[in-house]
């Protein structure tokens, strides 16, 4: 960390994005060791902040166990640094270093902290700020590129286009620790059983079409029209960027907003939009068309074979987390609640095996699915720029439909590490999906019985 942001410095970020955990910022200064790049910085919940009561550790007894093998992240002294090796060493050999961007951590006072909290107030969404803020006890914050943009070092130079996705799980469980009443969930996505979720809850004006089995087929008719649904109805899946700036999606990284589903005519002036917009990427004979954007997108997804790789870090989750709940309570050396719970000797039965385990099989079953969840939960941004020159340093695609091609890179973001801590939070949110969707599924039968009387 050569570098320390204080007050001064903070007029030069403005406000690009946020998810849970951290707010992004982008540079707009002129420094040219920071131009290009963008800062993670570290929320907290309202209710925890600011506490002067020391902050609990940064890992548990029991993760400091789970990653033990990896001395310079149990050892971290600050979530960025925690962060920074988690991708460079658990996810980078793993999904590729050509597609990970570990950033570097730099110090921050907390007068620049307290300057951003302020600069961006009005910028934040409501739900987002009545939630968290700032984090003014860091002592840190994540600097990365902007893969939003080309070339880091010459934004005036390039004209860049961009897309981020949200893949989310690309494959269907087949795990014998599924309960029978659960058996759907090796039939029908995680990802449409919660879109149904959201839907009755209100988050959402309508489940979204996409499907991750396409985009992860390896069809390029598939991963186009999974490319095609999730432009339809982008959510928190799909953004596009112009030279850094963002131009269609959401900012806040959210399902709420109800713009962001169209209708036929809606989405035929957005796609009009959109084309005028990023027409200076494309310009074929018969000027530029959105399905050939859709198309470049998905040639891109199915050249660079990056999702296979996310897909086989997904597939670490080996049993589910109806497996590997019982395992989580062997590795905190407590009760299984689940088994407690089940009242049925069968059942309890079929989990004693994953009970029997020794103390390093459970580590290993736990942190393989520590890991996938990650891999299930972070976002590709893919950036183009059209060839001015050949350069086989770079990945390109040529487009028979616009005879232009283009270079692209391709970088996995937000690849944070899942805590330990939030086991039984996945549990009980699954099983909570899988609820709805099983009793969602008979209502709508008797409906369609009772109409057919």
């Amino acid at each position: 960390m050569a570098i320390t942001l204080t007050s001064d410095d903070a007029k030069d970020w403005i406000y690009k994005g946020e998810g849970g955990a951290n707010l992004v910022l982008g540079y707009c200064g002129s420094s040219p060791f920071l131009v290009g790049k963008v800062l993670r910085v570290h929320k907290v919940l309202r209710s925890e902040a600011q506490s002067v009561i020391e902050r609990k550790r940064l890992f548990s007894e029991c993760e400091e166990l789970v990653w033990g093998d990896i001395p310079q992240l149990v050892k971290s002294t600050s979530k960025e640094i925690a962060e920074q090796v988690f991708a460079v060493q658990v996810m980078s050999p793993l999904l590729d270093s050509k597609h990970i961007d570990g950033g570097v951590p730099i110090f921050v006072t907390k007068e620049f902290l307290e300057s951003v909290e302020k600069n961006v107030h009005t910028q934040r969404p409501p739900w987002r700020l009545h939630a968290t803020e700032v984090d003014l006890l860091s002592h840190s914050a994540l600097l990365m590129s902007d893969h939003s943009v080309f070339s880091s070092g010459s934004l005036k130079d390039d004209v860049c286009v961009a897309v981020e996705i949200k893949p989310k799980c690309g494959f269907l469980p087949s795990s014998k620790f599924i309960a029978k009443q659960n058996a759907v969930k090796k039939s029908v996505t995680r990802f449409r059983m919660h879109q149904l979720l959201k839907f009755h809850q209100g988050e959402i004006s309508q489940p979204s079409e996409y499907n991750p089995l396409d985009l992860f087929s390896g069809s390029r008719e598939q991963i186009n029209q999974a490319i095609a649904a999730l432009f339809s109805t982008p959510y928190n899946n799909f953004r596009i960027f112009l030279n850094g700036s963002l131009i269609f999606g959401n900012l806040d990284g959210s399902d709420s907003s109800k713009n962001t589903v169209y209708s036929a005519n809606q989405f035929g002036e957005i796609g009009a939009s959109i084309e005028d917009q990023i027409k200076v990427l494309i310009q074929g004979e018969f000027g530029f068309r959105l399905a050939t954007f859709i198309e470049l997108v998905s040639e891109a997804i199915f050249r660079s074979g990056v999702l296979d790789r996310l897909l086989a870090v997904q597939k670490l989750d080996v049993f589910d987390i109806e497996g590997t709940i019982h395992v989580y309570y062997n590795l905190i050396s407590e009760p299984c609640m689940v088994c407690k719970n089940l009242g049925d000797s069968e059942s309890v039965q079929k989990y004693y095996w994953l009970h029997s385990l020794s103390f390093e099989e459970s580590l290993k079953i736990v942190r393989d699915f520590l890991i996938a969840a990650t891999a299930k939960d972070c976002s590709l941004m893919i950036s183009f720029r059209p060839q001015q020159k050949s350069d086989s340093s770079q990945d390109f695609i040529h487009l028979e439909s616009s005879k232009q091609t283009f270079d692209y890179k391709a970088y996995f973001i937000d690849l944070d590490m899942k805590p330990l801590d939030k086991m039984v939070h996945y549990y009980k949110l699954d099983q909570s999906i899988v609820s709805f969707y099983t009793q969602c599924g008979i209502q709508v039968n008797n409906d369609a019985a009772a109409e057919s009387l």
